[in-house]
C-alpha cells in the first residue's frame, strides 16, 4: 500500500481547516467593519488590514497543501510510501488545526480591534499588534508543517 491516500487527505485537511478558520475570522471581521464603515467610510483602509489578517491562516494551508501535492505525485514528485503518506497527513495537521485555531482567534480580536478603533483612530496601531499576536500561533503552525512537507521526501522512512 502506497501513502498516496494519506497524503492527499492530509493536503485536504490542511487547505480545508486553515481555510474554515480564516473564512470565518475575516467574516467576522467583515461584519465588524462594515458597521464602522456605514458610520464613516473614511475608515476604510483601516478597517481592511484588520480585516484581512485572519486571512492568512488559509494562505498557509493553501501552501503547505500545494506543496503536498507537488511532492507526492499529482503534480510532481514521486508517489510516497505508507510511512511518507502518514508523514505528509501529519504534517497536515500542524497548520489545519492550528490555522483553524488562531483563524478564529484572530477573527476576534480583530473584531475587537475594530471596534477599538471606530472610537479613536489614534487606537489603530494598538489593535495591529494585538490582533498580529495571534497570528504569532498560526506561523509556528505553518513553519512546523512547512518542514515536515519540504523534508519527507528526503527522510528514509518506510
Amino acid at each position: 500500500m502506497n501513502g498516496l491516500f494519506f497524503a492527499l487527505v492530509g493536503a485536504s485537511i490542511a487547505t480545508a481547516l486553515a481555510g474554515f478558520g480564516s473564512a470565518k475570522g475575516v467574516g467576522s471581521a467583515a461584519q465588524a467593519s462594515m458597521g464602522v464603515l456605514s458610520e464613516d467610510s473614511s475608515k476604510f483602509g483601516k478597517m481592511l488590514v484588520l480585516t484581512l489578517l485572519p486571512g492568512t491562516q488559509g494562505l498557509y494551508g493553501f501552501i503547505v497543501g500545494f506543496l503536498i501535492l507537488v511532492n507526492c505525485g499529482v503534480l510532481g514528485g514521486d508517489i510516497p510510501n505508507l510511512a511518507q503518506g502518514l508523514a505528509y497527513f501529519g504534517a497536515s495537521l500542524a497548520i489545519g488545526i492550528g490555522g483553524m485555531v488562531s483563524g478564529f482567534a484572530q477573527g476576534k480580536a480583530a473584531v475587537a480591534g475594530i471596534a477599538m478603533s471606530a472610537k479613536d483612530d489614534r487606537n489603530f496601531s494598538k489593535a495591529m499588534v494585538s490582533v498580529t499576536l495571534v497570528e504569532i500561533y498560526a506561523l509556528l503552525s505553518f513553519i512546523v508543517s512547512l518542514l515536515v512537507v519540504i523534508s519527507v521526501s528526503s527522510l528514509k522512512i518506510s
